[in-house]
């Protein structure tokens, strides 16, 4: 009876051995997109912001690591994504939102593309999604922080 335990615990430790180095060997690990503090409010109504007037709509602001992409997915529920990408964040590479107007690029560094609607990844060599920021709406103001 001696032996099975033994054997067991063997297992149970090589089995947590190889989960934390899976986990722990990606190549993403550089660091990540820096954490950056965020915390404003905007009017929708203001006219600067209207292309945030309608569902679908979206545009740049200034905040986060290298700028906020604010996309419009109702009209109660707002995204609020940082432009970094997340793949090999030190080269400091920017998405852009494409012609389609619900995808952000990375056109200068690795070409992983994301959907605004929620950051998530469409396009790799990227397997991390855009950093995702909490917002709150009022009815007129968006706050968006982390």
């Amino acid at each position: 009876m001696h032996k099975r335990w033994k054997v067991a615990a063997t297992l149970v430790v090589v089995m947590m051995g190889l989960l934390v180095s899976s986990t722990g060997c990606r190549k993403e690990t550089t660091g990540g997109v820096p954490l950056t503090q965020v915390d404003f409010q905007i009017n929708v109504n203001n006219p600067a912001y209207n292309d945030l007037a309608v569902p679908g709509g979206w545009l740049y602001l200034t905040g986060g690591s290298l700028g906020i992409i604010v996309y419009r997915k109702s009209m109660e529920e707002f995204v609020a994504l940082d432009r970094h990408c997340p793949y090999q964040p030190a080269e400091l590479c920017r998405v852009h939102v494409d012609g389609t107007e619900v995808i952000a690029r990375d056109t200068t560094c690795c070409g992983s593309a994301y959907l605004i609607m929620d950051g998530s990844v469409t396009q790799g060599p990227a397997s991390l999604g855009l950093q995702r920021y909490n917002t709150a709406f009022n009815g007129s103001i968006l706050r968006i922080y982390n």
